[in-house]
């Protein structure tokens, strides 16, 4: 899951952040390249210009520290990801664990998660979820016997629309006018997938409703239940963890870190506390530059967005700009994803004692799903309709090293922005009691069921804090706190506009826009974006 935590430092005071201060470091001389953002996307970008055509970039973020959605954060003896939770496809010889290890120069290692990777709870029923297509299809015709075609003819599904995929992201990445022709034909299999929800196409392999809960139990990797869910994003996340899944060792800040020297060793650099205030366009409307929030105005002939597809037309691009009100009125066509709590959990661990979990919990009050989250929008009191437990130090084997008797848990669940939206414009930490008690309701309920499915944690709890929506909206800039941008409808593949070609020359989306959410699918962003600038595949 993708996700974001409500807390700052100082910059100075970050071990690893790959970043330099923008205002006690300015940037100095030419560069070939701007990239607005730093999220895996833009860094990936960064990093395959620099390798692949010796490009001096220069990457702009507004936050305190580098990595988007991969950064940490810290409290004393403590540290927490905020968005990298598991991965997929990294085993020896996959094409995403080939793109990582190119960026990060082999720098960046990683660790495998057990076999069990997901662990489905359904009121008091559980459901392993295996690494291995073969193994995982054969536990599901084991909980199921009833139902074994089902499953096989799901996994067929689920495997060929990921496929088909491929071709589709692919398309996104090729010259206007070759897109034009070949677009519809390298388009129209994924699409296929893509244009049912995940329920409807469930509905047509199976009639029994607990199978169908189990199968779309990770709903919350991409953020809609099956009944609104685009089936093409359920099978792509699906399949992604079919092989089982990945954590990088020292910690979800190695991965920015890792990419950077490749950056920097072509002459590019990273600034924090960076914010672009608008992309400057010459009179022929070709993008050359960027004006910062503090007036000062940089210029470079290729400019790259990780800003996200909603900010760069609604709040970079000028008014005037050629395509952007056709382009914005399409990504606004597109409901926003919705938004999350997470419960940052700090646990005193004796020597020796094991770790409280290592496998992802999600946990369901019953086998509806849409159901679920409908009660539970309507009336915050209404039981969670889903949690994700993730336990970040069980998954990394230096955690130990660096905090020694310590262990961390994250509790996760959707939460709509309207809850919060009448606190948008306080100040952080200074949004009023009534917001605190709120606030304050939610994480005691977080916590009583964390310590209710795993009672391991009771009396060792030393640590906890709570993100909002709002935190989202203060540190990721996404207007309504969503997670992970446009929603995950069938029409967000329809969009044009979600595609690293943007009506405006020089100008190219980066990141989880430019292709799909989640890490690799910012990761595979960043690729498609350097290969529309570079005109060929960087990929393969």
């Amino acid at each position: 899951m993708l996700l974001m935590s409500t807390l700052t430092l100082d910059h100075d005071t970050i071990p690893g952040n790959p970043g330099l201060s923008y205002k006690q470091h300015p940037p100095e001389g030419e560069f070939d390249a701007i990239v607005i953002g730093s999220g895996i996307g833009g860094l990936a970008s960064a990093a395959l210009l620099a390798q692949r055509a010796g490009k001096r970039v220069l990457v702009l973020e507004r936050h305190y520290t580098a990595g988007g959605f991969t950064h940490v954060f810290h409290r004393p003896g403590y540290e927490w990801d905020v968005g990298v939770h598991y991965i997929g496809q990294l085993g020896a010889g996959s094409p995403m664990r080939a793109l990582f290890d190119e960026i990060t120069e082999g720098r960046l290692k990683w660790n495998a998660m057990p076999e069990v990777y997901d662990r489905i709870r359904i009121a008091d029923r559980c459901y392993d979820f295996v690494s291995g297509a073969e193994r995982f299809t054969q536990r599901m015709r084991e909980y199921f016997p009833r139902e074994g075609a089902a499953i096989g003819r799901y996994v067929k599904q689920v495997r060929d629309a990921a496929r088909a995929s491929r071709l589709f992201f692919a398309e996104k990445a090729l010259p206007a006018a070759l897109a034009r022709v070949a677009g519809p034909l390298l388009r129209r299999r994924f699409l296929g997938y893509a244009r049912r929800t995940t329920g409807e196409t469930l509905a047509r392999l199976t009639g029994n409703r607990e199978l169908s809960a189990v199968l779309t139990g990770q709903w919350g990797d991409y953020g809609l239940p099956p009944g609104q869910s685009s089936f093409g994003m359920h099978a792509i996340i699906a399949e992604h963890y079919l092989e089982g899944a990945f954590y990088p060792v020292g910690g979800a800040s190695r991965i920015a870190a890792s990419i950077a020297p490749a950056i920097e060793r072509a002459g590019g650099r990273i600034l924090v506390g960076a914010e672009v205030e608008q992309i400057l366009l010459d009179p022929r409307n070709r993008a050359v530059g960027v004006r910062m929030a503090d007036g000062r105005e940089l210029r470079a002939p290729l400019i790259l967005s990780d800003a996200g597809a909603w900010n760069t037309y609604a709040r970079l691009l000028p008014p005037d700009a050629p395509g952007r009100a056709q382009s914005l009125a399409e990504i606004e066509r597109i409901p926003v994803s919705m938004g999350h709590l997470s419960l940052y959990v700090g646990l005193r661990r004796d020597p020796g004692e094991p770790e409280f979990g290592d496998t992802n919990l999600w946990i369901y009050p019953s086998a509806d799903h849409d159901a679920n989250l409908a009660r539970y929008v309507a009336d915050p009191e209404q039981p969670f309709p889903g949690l994700f437990i993730s336990f970040p130090s069980a998954k990394d084997p230096d955690f130990a090293q660096r905090h020694p008797g310590r262990a961390t848990i994250e509790v996760v669940t959707v939460a709509p922005y309207g809850w919060f939206e009448r606190w948008a414009d306080t100040r952080w930490k200074r949004r009023g009691a009534d917001y605190d008690a709120f606030k304050q309701r939610l994480a005691e309920r977080l916590r009583a069921e964390l310590e209710r499915h795993v009672p391991a944690v009771r009396g060792k709890i030393d640590y906890c804090e709570l993100s909002t929506p709002l935190s989202t909206r203060q540190f990721v800039n996404y207007h309504q706190g969503q997670v992970y941008g446009p929603a995950v409808t069938p029409e967000r593949f329809r969009a044009r506009a979600l595609s690293p070609r943007t009506p405006v020359r020089n100008l190219y989306l980066t990141g989880a826009d430019a292709a799909v959410l989640g890490v690799t699918g910012a990761l595979a962003g960043g690729g498609l974006a350097v290969s529309a600038v570079l005109r060929r595949n960087v990929m393969a």
